[in-house]
């Protein structure tokens, strides 16, 4: 990390960033500056540039400094909500966003809290939105800013899982909440691209910058509303407020009741909630609890200090357990794009755990920390209750080292610079296993051969261990089983589990079989239109005869192109990847290892037969848009991605929506249906 001044020194604790001796008017100027640098990337989906843990202590550290001078500088972040970059039009917002006062002592809280019944929720590590509806229509999704203006990204909304377009409010509606991407759905985001993202929330801020819809939703951004800012009639409890929020069709922030708090039983709460947390109950980053005022009246009549609130709450931050230990070893781990540092020290006990391993992110993390060989000496924390991290070195011994060889298959690496500067390792072999774990992770997933429990991580591991070369290692994993139980977290249990999941996948459907190979153009959708043609079988002989340049008969690759729905662009694909004789051998390998369920075509005639629609918008009554294209299709219907003169119905539960959609359906006169209506005509739904 840049530090902005050549004047700062790591010092001997861990949890303190020092300074040698200089004005202390420049010290808060070189302070404040570092801090803001880091913020602006925090908050702008840029590579993060110091931990949770260094920001905060830093920042105390200012807050140190104002104190002692008496001098706030205008740019201080204690005296300021940190602003975004993100594109698009400004926007005030009609009540400020202010931020609210942190600590991490449960005194303080207690003190706070006065007595008086209190509500403690998560801190979601995420993105704070500010959604407005009218006669309960979505008119408005605006990002926080600076707390007064903010940047009107509406546009994306359709994007954003949690933000329905319509609510059942009649007035005016403000909610306040938190966009935020889940561990699970960052980590299967990761194996589907090139780019680094240092952790959820960082791929979540990025993801604003995207400019439409369609880019946005395999990022699966959730928004949790966490305050109701205002609505047209009086409601004085928080927590009835949350209720309110809940019935009128928004899935509020998880909440905990403390009617009459004390230092005891804030303690016990927090307790509870960070169990959550530890025991890796909660899906979605936090870094933190937010404590509120039942009565909201009540918490309305405090002072406002700079931008804090002062009976608005507070932000409940854990006290980062440091342990000091030694560096014994850095393994390299490659996983899609990268090939990343992983500590391994000492083991040490944090948070009553036992800690050995932390991943360091990439070369610039280890120059940053001035890394050295083994003997190393480190300081290690558990960053938010769960996730290792070493957040300085207290004594440098020895050199740190990149490798020159992939650690899986051998081919020499590269580092890559990135635009902002950060350093990353890489594989130049483009056929490397690891480089291929995206290709690992769909063949095992839902719509492939749904193998459960070889997530990302799990996949990357074995990979690393070279179990996993190719798709049919993945059946062969039982010869590992021992050896499976002994990684650190897994065990006796999680290996049986993994064992019995890949023999239960052994039976799968030929459509999952078709998908799961990551062929070119070749979904759901198109592996149901071929297999409604040919068998598995015959579809792979067919495409190796059209695929062979010597076969003076060969159909050539448009062999395909006459099923409905499929036309040359998706046969060449699939003749193509068939013509290399590698992938055929994968093919005939995982035939090898598993027995397929041949696919049956709907029948004709039935309920949706002859016609075609388009979904667009959140359906309600099945679990999403898929399942109801599912449905449509087994009724002998079509479903289209976009409205043309062959479209019989549009499905939009916002009729009246003026979308392009809607707009394109009036113009060529096609009736726009609700889901409703499409339940009384053609029946199915919940």
């Amino acid at each position: 990390m840049s530090s902005g001044s050549a004047n700062w020194t790591h010092g001997p604790r861990a949890d303190l960033v020092y300074f040698t001796p200089m004005d202390k008017l420049e010290q808060m100027r070189a302070a404040v500056a570092r801090l803001n640098e880091a913020a602006d990337a925090y908050y702008n989906g840029r590579t993060e540039l110091m931990t949770d843990f260094e920001w905060d202590a830093l920042f105390d550290q200012v807050k140190a400094l104002e104190a002692e001078t008496g001098v706030v500088l205008p740019d201080s972040p204690t005296n300021r909500v940190s602003a975004d970059t993100t594109v698009g039009e400004k926007e005030p917002h009609e009540y400020p966003a202010l931020s609210l006062a942190k600590t991490k002592q449960v005194s303080e809280v207690a003190k706070w809290a006065e007595g008086r019944p209190i509500w403690i929720s998560w801190k979601l590590d995420g993105l704070t939105l500010v959604v407005t509806y009218d006669n309960g229509k979505l008119t408005k999704v605006v990002t926080r800013g600076d707390g007064h203006i903010g940047t009107n990204i509406t546009h994306l909304a359709a994007g954003i899982q949690g933000i329905p377009p319509r609510v059942k409010d009649t007035g005016h509606l403000v909610v306040r909440g938190e966009a935020v991407i889940s561990y699970a759905d960052f980590e299967a985001f990761c194996a589907t691209t090139d780019d680094e993202y240092a952790n959820p929330r960082n791929l979540a801020s990025g993801s604003l910058t995207l400019k439409s819809v369609e880019e946005l939703k395999p990022r699966r951004l959730q928004w949790i509303p966490f305050t109701l800012v205002h609505c047209d009639h009086e409601i004085v409890s928080w927590g009835e407020r949350m209720a309110y929020l809940e019935k009128i069709g928004l899935d509020a922030v998880e909440r905990e009741r403390i009617d009459a708090p004390d230092a005891a039983t804030i303690q016990a709460s927090i307790d509870r909630w960070t169990l959550k947390v530890t025991d890796k109950i909660c899906p979605f980053p936090v870094d933190g609890l937010v404590v509120v005022y039942d009565d909201t009246a009540y918490a309305q009549t405090g002072s406002v200090t700079g931008h804090h609130a002062t009976r608005a709450g507070f932000a409940f931050k854990w006290q980062d357990e440091t342990a000091a230990t030694v560096l014994e070893r850095v393994e390299w781990s490659c996983a899609v794009a990268s090939i990343s540092p992983v500590a391994v020290f000492r083991p040490v006990q944090l948070e009553g755990t036992t800690v050995k391993r932390a991943s360091l992110c990439n070369i610039s993390e280890c120059e940053r920390l001035g890394l050295g060989g083994a003997g190393t000496e480190l300081s290690v924390i558990k960053a938010n209750k769960i996730i290792p991290k070493v957040v300085a070195v207290t004594k440098a011994v020895g050199t740190f080292e990149v490798p020159t060889a992939c650690p899986v298959c051998g081919a020499p690496t590269a580092v890559n610079v990135a635009e902002s500067g950060t350093k990353t390792l890489r594989c130049t072999n483009a056929s490397c296993a690891a480089r291929e774990l995206r290709k690992f992770m769909r063949f095992v997933s839902k719509d492939g051969m749904d193998i459960d429990g070889l997530a990302g991580e799990t996949l990357a591991k074995f990979v690393n261990k070279g179990w996993i070369r190719t798709f049919g290692d993945i059946y062969r994993l039982g010869a590992h089983r021992d050896e499976i139980a002994t990684m650190e977290g897994f065990g006796e249990k999680s290996a049986a589990n993994i064992c019995a999941s890949i023999e239960k996948a052994r039976t799968r459907d030929a459509v999952q079989f078709l998908v799961a190979l990551s062929i070119p153009l070749c979904g759901v959708d198109v592996a149901k239109r071929l297999l409604s043609a040919y068998s598995v079988e015959e579809l792979f002989a067919k495409a190796a005869d059209a695929a062979n340049p010597n076969d003076l008969f060969s159909p050539g690759a448009e062999v395909f192109a006459s099923i409905d729905g499929i036309g040359p662009g998706k046969s060449a694909a699939f003749v193509e990847w068939c013509g290399d004789p590698a992938h055929r051998a994968v093919v005939e390998d995982v035939m090898r290892e598993v027995s397929l369920n041949a696919y049956v075509a709907p029948k004709s005639g039935g309920a949706c037969a002859g016609l075609t629609f388009v979904i667009t918008g959140d359906v309600h009554h099945w679990p999403n848009r898929a399942a109801l294209k599912a449905y449509i299709e087994g009724a002998g219907g079509k479903v289209a991605g976009s409205v043309s003169k062959a479209t019989s119905f549009l499905i939009n539960n916002d009729v009246t929506s003026t979308s392009g959609k809607n707009k394109k359906a009036q113009e060529l006169g096609i009736p726009v249906i609700s889901e409703d209506v499409f339940r009384e005509r053609f029946g199915g739904g919940e």
